[in-house]
């Protein structure tokens, strides 16, 4: 999955040494708790030779799981796999979140009512374990110390900049092959995961290839506006965290870069945005 998630170039790795890249195939679940077991074992090895981890970007879930002491409880794919079954109608979904409003009313209050994975994911815990959802620690909109020695900086960039970049970098994907690469991914044997099938791009680009969108163009405005809209909800969930230190960008990359130096010479920083 080398150009929908914008992998670094073999160029860019052979520079600066990438952890995390290629450590799964196209077929296998991706989940936060393998995301949290892998960046901190790589995060001991780097301490261990005596070196400085720079984590960069990443959702606001899978961030917090790796600076974080987030407690991730197991899965229960057959149960999941029913919850989704049941929730894939506004109505279904409406009948899901009220029973978690009753099962664990301090997780509905913390998620949206149509948040359909958050409320699958809780429900199937509760399932799972047998205690709420909201007991495995203190949540998402809490915050603390974080659990690894960080500081964490977010780069703030207008919104009319970001859409304009999403633009331009779903035409560069497809300008160089994002179309023939989901194609060569979901003829492998073992297919795409679940996971993978649903990430911005893949999901839009193999509805265009099995004809459920009519043609290329629409399906790459599909993909600008579901990175548009993702752009917004994290945008969102950093800017409730206040240990992050906002930098504008002003025009000047070399002054931006003297401020991250500065802010990284305690300790390790983490680059939430």
């Amino acid at each position: 999955m080398d150009i929908g998630t914008a992998k670094p170039t073999v160029a860019e790795r052979a520079a600066v040494r990438h952890h995390l890249v290629d450590v799964a195939d196209p077929a296998d679940e991706w989940s936060v708790a393998r995301t949290q077991a892998g960046a901190r074992e790589a995060l001991r090895a780097i301490e261990a030779r005596g070196h400085r981890a720079l984590l960069v970007g990443g959702t606001g879930l899978y961030v917090r799981s790796v600076i974080d002491d987030l407690r991730i409880p197991g899965e229960d794919p057959a149960r999941r796999a029913e919850l989704e079954a049941a929730t894939e109608e506004v109505e279904g979904l409406r009948h899901a979140y009220r029973a978690l409003e009753a099962l664990d009313p301090a997780a509905a209050a913390r998620i949206q009512p149509l948040n359909r994975r958050r409320i699958v994911r809780a429900l199937e815990v509760i399932h799972l374990t047998g205690r709420p959802f909201s007991s495995f620690g203190p949540g998402v909109d809490h915050f603390e110390p974080p659990a690894v020695a960080v500081r964490m900086i977010g780069v703030w960039l207008p919104r009319q900049v970001h859409a304009l970049r999403i633009a331009d970098r779903v035409a560069a994907m497809i300008e160089v092959g994002f179309v023939d690469e989901v194609g060569r991914l979901a003829a492998l044997p073992d297919g795409l995961s679940r996971s993978a099938t649903q990430a911005i791009g893949y999901r839009e680009m193999l509805a265009y290839r099995h004809g459920d969108v009519p043609t290329l163009e629409v399906a790459a405005d599909l993909v600008v506006r579901r990175t548009r809209a993702f752009a917004r909800r994290q945008r969102m969930w950093f800017r409730r965290d206040p240990r992050i230190t906002w930098l504008g960008t002003g025009g000047d990359p070399q002054r931006l870069l003297g401020i991250i130096r500065e802010l990284w010479r305690p300790d390790r920083v983490v680059a939430a945005a």
